[in-house]
C-alpha cells in the first residue's frame, strides 16, 4: 500500500514540484493551498507525512501544525516545514508548534526525499 502525504502550499507550482517528487517515490499525494483547506482534508483521514509552507493566506503553516497536533491521528505524524524562511527564531517557532523538520525553498528533490526517509519509520 502506498504511503500518503499531504502537501500544503499556496503556490500551485510548489505543490506540483513537491507532489511530483513524492509521487515518484511512491507516495499517494493530496494537495491543499492553505492551512484551513489542509485541516479540512486531514479531518477523518490519516496521512503518513505532512509537508507545509509557512506563509499562506487563511491559515499559516504554524497554526496548521498546532491544529494538527491536537488531532489524535496526527500526534506523531512527521510534519515538515518547507519555506523560504531561514531565521532561527522561525525555526524555533516551528519546533514549538510541533514541526518534525525544516526545509528551505527552493528545495532539492534528493534532499527532500532524504529528509522524508529520515522522519518516516
Amino acid at each position: 500500500m502506498a504511503r500518503t502525504a499531504l502537501v500544503v502550499d499556496d503556490s500551485t507550482t510548489m505543490q506540483e514540484m513537491v507532489s511530483f517528487t513524492l509521487s515518484k517515490a511512491g507516495f499517494d499525494v493530496t494537495r491543499a493551498s492553505n492551512g484551513q483547506e489542509a485541516l479540512t482534508r486531514a479531518n477523518g483521514q490519516k496521512f503518513d507525512l505532512v509537508i507545509t509552507d509557512l506563509n499562506m493566506p487563511v491559515m499559516d503553516g504554524l497554526t496548521l501544525i498546532k491544529s494538527l497536533r491536537t488531532l489524535p491521528t496526527f500526534k506523531f505524524t512527521p510534519v515538515l516545514m518547507l519555506t523560504t524562511e531561514t531565521g532561527d527564531d522561525r525555526k524555533q517557532q516551528g519546533r514549538a508548534a510541533g514541526a518534525t523538520g525544516w526545509l528551505t525553498k527552493p528545495f532539492d528533490s534528493d534532499k527532500l526525499l532524504a529528509v522524508v526517509k529520515k522522519v518516516l519509520p
